[in-house]
């Protein structure tokens, strides 16, 4: 019913910025929330950056650095990532939750590997 399809990752120097995007498609009837997660081998998924209702909230670790953006009309989610660093390097899954019909799902991205080298 919906999908989500993230472009942007790839291999940084430490210092170096990318930009994921990531865009959602299908039956959507509006949107509650968009996030990006990461995972980094061996540890656990987290959250990196969230955007709802025009408030935005960032991982103590990414303060400063990354900016989580939405455009609404396109239904698409970015995350500009600057001054990145090797504990950085994860895989990076985008997040949305939204109503389809009467109901609200949680959809997630394929996911982007970033990785940043020393």
């Amino acid at each position: 019913q919906v999908q989500l399809v993230e472009s942007g990752g790839g291999l940084v120097q430490a210092g170096g910025s990318l930009r994921l995007s990531c865009a959602a498609s299908g039956s959507i009837v509006s949107i509650n929330h968009m996030a990006w997660y990461r995972q980094a081998p061996g540890k656990q998924r987290e959250l990196v950056a969230i955007t709802s209702g025009g408030n935005t909230n960032y991982a103590d670790s990414v303060k400063g650095r990354f900016t989580i953006s939405r455009d609404n009309a396109k239904n698409t989610v970015y995350l500009q990532m600057n001054s990145l660093k090797p504990e950085d390097t994860a895989v990076y899954y985008c997040n949305i939750n939204c109503r389809v019909g009467s109901v609200n799902y949680n959809y997630w991205g394929q996911g982007t590997q970033v990785t940043v080298s020393s």
